[in-house]
């Protein structure tokens, strides 16, 4: 194996490494002095200005008034409702079960090609959607007749479930427009719209945090989550697709919810359950499936946009 597939494996393995542990460092700051609102707002006001400032120092590369006006509608679907979803329903629900519908994004990605770009839906893919849906309902149902957040909710269950399929949405309907761009210039107008689209609605709770009280712990688990889960996530990210086949980068989705679960147990803010044991189990079958079907019969290019 030659350095640059090395460094390939590598930055995926980091950044799916940083994202699972994104979760319950999340989950532990917004249990102590901030919550879902308040995260969502530095996560996109922080990516912004760190993807700006990035793409003073890159490559200039025009981008037409009709992309940029593209790009508020790739931002409402790929960060805002991603993330709003997926932070607020973090707050609620477990780093667990967070994690684990996490993995679900490729079946609603699935989905929604065959519908709107018109992608061929094969039996085995057909199989994968079953099995996936099935560890979702099992994940949900447990969640329900949970008596502790430890365990998981079932509100914070289906927002999450919302945010993949927001997501999987924004790289059906904007994936020419994804294409044309490199990381940096997708990211920088996304975040840019994003940051315009939430501030109205979060500045005065924003103005209403009492910074003082905020624990130093919890400032640096923010700081986590924005300069790591979400700046260098993405940059590492399109390091490995640059090199990595899509079926290679889809492998390392795995390594969020095992990261994620161990460190959550350590932590004392999760416990896993058999039943959510035989969800990771059905979902990650289903998303193997998925993803072997599109091996055998596709070859699309690896997605360049946001994820959590």
């Amino acid at each position: 194996m030659d350095r640059t597939r090395i460094v390939a494996h590598l930055s995926m393995f980091m950044a799916c490494a940083f994202w699972g542990l994104m979760a319950p460092l999340g989950k532990d700051a917004m249990t102590h002095g901030l919550d879902g609102i308040s995260m969502v707002t530095f996560r996109v006001v922080g990516g912004a200005c760190l993807f700006w400032i990035t793409s003073l120092f890159t490559e200039k590369r025009h981008v037409p008034l009709r992309d940029k006006l593209m790009f508020a509608g790739a931002g409402l679907f790929g960060l805002v409702l991603n993330q709003c979803c997926y932070t607020i329903g973090l707050s609620i629900t477990s780093p667990v079960n967070a994690s684990i519908v996490t993995t679900s994004m490729p079946i609603f990605a699935m989905i929604l090609s065959a519908i709107i770009l018109k992608e061929p839906l094969t039996g085995k893919k057909a199989i994968g959607v079953l099995m996936g849906c099935s560890g979702a309902l099992i994940l949900i149902l447990t969640s329900a007749a949970a008596v502790s957040d430890k365990v998981g909710d079932i509100r914070g269950d289906l927002l999450c479930l919302g945010a993949q399929f927001s997501f999987a949405l924004y790289l059906s309907l904007f994936n020419p427009l994804i294409k044309r761009y490199d990381v940096f210039t997708i990211n920088k107008w996304m975040f840019l719209w994003a940051s315009l689209m939430i501030l109205p609605f979060t500045s005065v709770h924003m103005a209403g945090i009492e910074w003082g009280s905020v624990p130093v712990r919890t400032w640096v688990e923010a700081g986590y989550v924005v300069l790591f889960g979400t700046y260098l996530g993405y940059i590492l990210t399109m390091i490995g697709q640059h090199t990595l086949r899509p079926t290679v980068v889809s492998v390392y989705n795995y390594v969020q919810p095992i990261v994620s679960v161990s460190a959550s147990i350590v932590l004392g803010i999760s416990m896993l359950q058999w039943s959510q044991a035989l969800a990771v189990l059905l979902v990650f079958l289903g998303v193997w499936l998925v993803n072997k079907s599109r091996a055998k019969g596709e070859t699309p290019s690896g997605d360049k946009g946001v994820k959590n």
